[in-house]
């Protein structure tokens, strides 16, 4: 027996350098062995098939015969988030690559990062690598993907196999005839777009025939495609895991939850989800949820009107940092926009047009906030005529201050609208607070809304939702990303060394408890699907892969372990 787990190990080493000396494009990490409690004559192998554009929820509704079919031996959400940007371009390179588009940023046409043109340039552009190449590096095994679509077959060009096709049905033949003629294939990912065009005509609803047509088609050649993989001549000694996922739900401009489904003939069926609240934990001065470019939308302006409101709970009481702001820091009584921020017990707000030759900073009270609870603070800025334009602040819906800010003049500013640290006098960075849904209205609210709306647990259902052109819950839970859920507006992107923290009863006033909330909590994104790959590939992931996504079935490993 010794004498065979010796032999495996070196045949595993074996094949890791092959696989590291012919990988030409990446300098390659240290090789990573496995587990010898992994090892066995049964080979692991994954296949990924992608329809792109169908959404969880109409999935669920329409229960096509053989995805249905594959649910009943895998662990499966219909509540996959999108990540980031969420268009077709940035799914399929988180998809691929399992970072979230925050870091990867591409999400052109021609797989081409995005630049934000506020950002400095000069400093190192990251490029992550796919699934694909790191499973050549390091697996003795070939890889393969299939798909209609030319620009990502050349992103994936690394793959062994890469046919060009260009409809469905060519995809779900080539991908039968490489499953069934190459022996070594061990991971292949399959891509098809017809049901992403049905959407387009008639919307993407299970309502829509077109687009339901087009699932029940897809479906189809999943069962094709899954026949096919059962008479491979060596398939009792392999274990395959099948994922069944998609891009995104809905369409590439507005992108919706997706669904993903992992499949493996020793997982017993089971749904996983999201629970409870998961918010971000801003600490000190570096983790921040910024607006990366706004085109003006939020900016303050010398007649706007605007409300801003926020749930907010402070876990220390420190001076002086701003936690929220658009505009600069505030350095004596220079600065230029607005901010609230802490004071031990108390919170405030300050507003200024230095650099627009206005007036310096004024605070106005906003309240004793920092008392280690959750309260609702509300700032609501309105022109009431050439000589007075007023601000007021809220503490929980009631009124704590009001004062004519005309003399500050213009407050416009290109600093990003941010939650985390603001400098105040180059004072304590000891912050420490989570935060919820940020509101940002193109409107003035008046005291009477501010005080019926202060918990509000349903946005839609606010009387001036038509005026609300920023809407974050912070409760994704995974990535980079505060989404905004708003008509308009644009998403927050997160920066420095955050973390993710499951709040668990303890939650605002404008979120709805969740009984489930101390169970366990699974969050899926696209990038899970190569997180997962690699994790059922035996291949470690090391902090340096910048992987975001969660392998959440090492979660499970009591079920297909023996």
């Amino acid at each position: 027996m010794m004498k065979k787990h010796n032999y495996i190990i070196l045949a595993s080493m074996v094949f890791s350098i092959l696989a590291i000396t012919g990988c030409k494009k990446y300098d390659n990490p240290p090789p990573v062995y496995e587990d010898l409690k992994l090892i066995s004559n049964v080979q692991r192998k994954v296949l990924v098939i992608s329809i792109d554009g169908v959404t969880g929820s109409e999935l669920k509704t329409i229960a096509p015969t053989n995805i249905t079919e594959l649910q009943k031996t895998s662990k499966y959400s219909f509540n996959v988030i999108r990540s980031g940007l969420g268009n077709d371009v940035s799914s399929w390179v988180t998809m691929a690559t399992g970072v979230g588009h925050a870091k990867h940023s591409i999400g052109t046409a021609n797989f081409e990062k995005i630049i934000d043109p506020n950002a400095n340039q000069h400093g190192e552009t990251k490029s992550y690598r796919n699934v694909l190449d790191y499973i050549t590096q390091y697996k003795a095994t070939k890889t393969a993907i299939i798909t209609p679509w030319d620009n990502l077959r050349k992103y994936l060009i690394n793959g062994d196999f890469t046919p060009v096709v260009s409809t469905d049905i060519a995809v779900k033949d080539s991908t039968i005839n490489i499953i069934t003629k190459q022996d070594n294939i061990g991971a292949v990912m399959v891509n098809f777009r017809d049901v992403e065009t049905a959407g387009y005509n008639g919307g993407f609803v299970a309502t829509n025939v077109n687009y339901k047509n087009a699932i029940v088609k897809a479906d189809e050649y999943v069962g094709n495609i899954i026949t096919a993989l059962k008479t491979r001549k060596n398939y009792a000694n392999e274990d395959w895991l099948v994922i069944v996922t998609t891009n995104h739900g809905g369409s590439d401009t507005n992108p919706k939850e997706g669904f993903l489904i992992a499949s493996n003939k020793n997982l017993k069926e089971q749904e996983v989800k999201k629970s409870g609240f998961n918010t971000i934990l801003f600490t000190g001065a570096n983790i921040l949820a910024s607006v990366p470019n706004d085109n003006g939308l939020y900016d303050p302006g010398e007649t706007k009107d605007f409300t801003v409101q926020m749930q907010v709970k402070f876990n220390v009481q420190t001076q002086y940092p701003g936690f929220i702001s658009k505009g600069t820091s505030m350095i004596g009584s220079a600065i230029t926009g607005w901010m609230f921020r802490q004071g031990n017990a108390g919170v405030s707000a300050a507003v200024g047009g230095t650099l627009n030759g206005g007036g310096g900073k004024t605070e106005y009270g906003g309240g004793n906030a920092a008392d280690f609870s959750w309260h609702t603070i509300t700032l609501s800025v309105k022109m009431v005529n050439v000589t007075t334009r007023t601000l007021t602040t809220y503490l929980d819906g009631v009124q704590v201050t009001t004062a004519n800010i005309q003399s500050k003049r213009n407050l416009s500013t290109t600093e990003k609208l941010t939650i985390g640290y603001k400098n105040v006098d180059n004072g304590g960075t000891g912050l420490s607070f989570q935060a919820a849904d940020l509101c940002y209205f193109n409107t003035a609210l008046d005291a009477a809304t501010i005080l019926a709306n202060k918990g509000l647990k349903d946005i839609t259902k606010h009387p001036n939702y038509a005026n609300l052109i920023g809407y974050w819950p912070i409760d994704e839970g995974a990535e980079g990303t505060v989404g905004n859920k708003a008509p308009g507006g644009y998403d927050m992107v997160l920066s420095g060394a955050y973390t993710w923290k499951s709040m668990g009863a303890d939650v605002p006033a404008s979120v709805t408890p969740d009984p489930n909330a101390s169970g366990k909590s699974i969050i899926l994104t696209p990038a899970s699907v190569s997180a997962t790959m690699l994790y059922w590939m035996n291949v470690k992931i090391l902090p340096e892969f910048g992987i975001d996504g969660n392998p959440f079935l090492n979660q499970f490993e009591i079920e297909f372990l023996k």
